[in-house]
């Protein structure tokens, strides 16, 4: 029974260490932005680009709404639209700062006590336009308040991200043809 014990302590302490530690890292060469104006960031962005990753398949239309938990944390709303199914997709969830909110260095969970790291790497003053990296090189969005962006924006956001060593002809151009 003791050795059970263990093994299950074990298990638990690694799976807790691999969160823990799957959330708290950028990529090599990126840095977030600072100073970070919470309450700025705070509203409705347009996906213009993203990695293809699962829970994002077949979605067109996407747009994260951030707003302010009671708690202090930031309820994250993402939302897009399945071209193969046509219907509506939606996932709930929260981020919190990991460290200074000064910093925008944030993780985001939308599965319990899992957590992914949500890192703002560039972004112009106005906050109309953000570069969100996650924690290596296989998590990367380019985000608008508006349906799309500037060529120039694109452009810089694309330079700054190959600088890092992100595959940018890997991203898919969203389209948002849907209000």
């Amino acid at each position: 029974m003791k050795k059970l014990s263990f093994i299950s302590l074990s298990v638990l302490g690694i799976t807790g260490l691999l969160a823990l530690s799957s959330c708290s890292t950028i990529p090599k060469g990126a840095e977030v932005v600072k100073p970070f104006e919470k309450d700025r960031y705070l509203g409705k962005w347009f996906e213009i680009a993203r990695f293809d990753f699962r829970f994002e398949k077949d979605l067109n239309n996407v747009t994260a709404h951030y707003s302010l938990n009671d708690d202090g944390t930031i309820k994250v709303v993402n939302r897009g639209y399945n071209y193969v199914t046509n219907e509506w997709k939606e996932a709930v969830g929260k981020a919190k700062f990991r460290g200074n909110e000064n910093e925008a260095k944030l993780k985001v969970s939308f599965f319990g006590p899992f957590y992914s790291s949500y890192n703002v790497i560039a972004l112009d003053d106005q906050y109309k336009y953000a570069l969100v990296a996650g924690k290596n090189l296989d998590y990367l969005w380019i985000l608008s308040r508006e349906t799309a962006i500037p060529e120039e924006v694109k452009q810089n956001y694309l330079s700054i991200a190959k600088e890092i060593g992100f595959d940018t002809t890997d991203l898919i151009w969203v389209e948002h043809n849907i209000q």
